[in-house]
């Protein structure tokens, strides 16, 4: 097994100037994203020890961001699940993972975070909430969500949060999803 540190310098192979993110349509995307998910919950962070698959995982949409090669996805990097929740029109998002080596590429965290809320709004959501690591919170602020509160999720300190439902149209499409460019460096 690899170490959380050589996980997470692995080179680049080639840099992906497109990401596209959208829900998993294809079994190969999944299998990728439930790889990623234990690569970074339990290999980087150590929160869980073999898999962090849950009963959740049966009923929810499992998005993921894809680098692009030749306009065609090659590779998943990023990726969150959505489900319903307890109350009517209650949605919620968990387990938002990157791959270090894609953490600064493309606004894929946030662009998957956008996804995520928009197409639970699309099937009428009426509040859709997280309970999101601490050193992640500024970026939900920044996205339009309010801190609730704070919370301990497998022993760790998480902020409860909920996004701000103006700020995410509904997706209708989440095939097809978004298209994020990566960023240039000057």
């Amino acid at each position: 097994m690899k170490t959380a540190e050589a996980w997470s310098e692995l080179p680049l192979a080639y840099a992906p100037v497109e990401y596209l993110v959208r829900e998993a349509s294809q079994q190969w995307e999944r299998d990728e994203a439930m790889a990623l998910r234990r690569a970074v919950f339990c290999i980087e962070q150590g929160i869980f020890a073999r898999d962090d698959r849950d009963a959740i995982d049966d009923h929810a949409l499992l998005l993921v961001a894809m680098s692009c090669n030749a306009g065609m996805p090659e590779q998943v990097v990023g990726t969150v699940r959505i489900h319903s929740g307890a109350a009517a029109g209650e949605w919620w998002g968990s387990r938002l993972a990157v791959h270090p080596a894609f953490r600064s590429q493309g606004h894929l965290g946030a662009t998957l975070i956008r996804l995520a809320v928009s197409r639970a709004h699309a099937l009428g959501c009426t509040l859709f909430l997280a309970q999101v690591q601490l050193q992640n919170e500024p970026l939900f602020r920044k996205l339009g969500w309010t801190t609730l509160g704070e919370c301990e999720v497998q022993g760790r300190p998480h902020a409860r949060m909920r996004a701000d439902l103006g700020f995410y149209p509904p997706c209708h499409d989440p095939v097809s999803g978004f298209v994020t460019r990566a960023k240039v460096s000057r």
